[in-house]
C-alpha cells in the first residue's frame, strides 16, 4: 500500500477476485461495530482488512462522539464519512480516508 496520506482510492493494490468476493463485507466494516465482523472472520482478505481497520478507527471515534454538543457534531461528520466509505467501498474502491487511514495502519491484528 503507497505510504500517502491524500486522500485516494488505492484500488489497483488489491487482488480483483478479493475486491469482488468480499465488498460487501469490507462496506459493512462502516456500520458501527460491524466493523468487527470482516476484521476478525476476513484475515486473508487485504481489501476486507483495509476497510475493517478504518471502520475500526471511525467505530472508536463514534463512540467518543457521544458527548453533547461537540461530540454530536463530530458524530454527524463521521456518519457522513461512513456513507461516502460505504459507496466507495461497494464500488470496489479503497479510499484512504484522511486522518483515519493513518490510525488505522497502526492496527494490528
Amino acid at each position: 500500500m503507497p505510504e500517502n496520506s491524500s486522500s485516494q482510492t488505492n484500488t489497483d493494490v488489491f487482488d480483483k477476485t478479493d475486491v469482488q468476493a468480499n465488498k460487501h463485507l469490507a462496506a459493512a466494516a462502516y456500520l458501527w461495530v460491524l466493523c468487527l465482523i470482516p476484521l476478525l472472520t476476513k484475515k486473508d482478505s487485504r481489501y476486507a482488512q483495509f476497510h475493517a481497520k478504518q471502520g475500526l478507527v471511525l467505530f472508536i471515534l463514534s463512540l467518543i462522539a457521544w458527548f453533547p454538543f461537540f461530540g454530536w457534531i463530530i458524530g454527524v461528520a463521521l456518519i457522513i464519512v461512513s456513507v461516502l466509505a460505504i459507496i466507495k467501498t461497494l464500488d470496489g474502491e479503497a479510499w484512504q480516508i484522511p486522518y483515519i487511514y493513518g490510525l488505522s495502519k497502526k492496527i494490528k491484528i
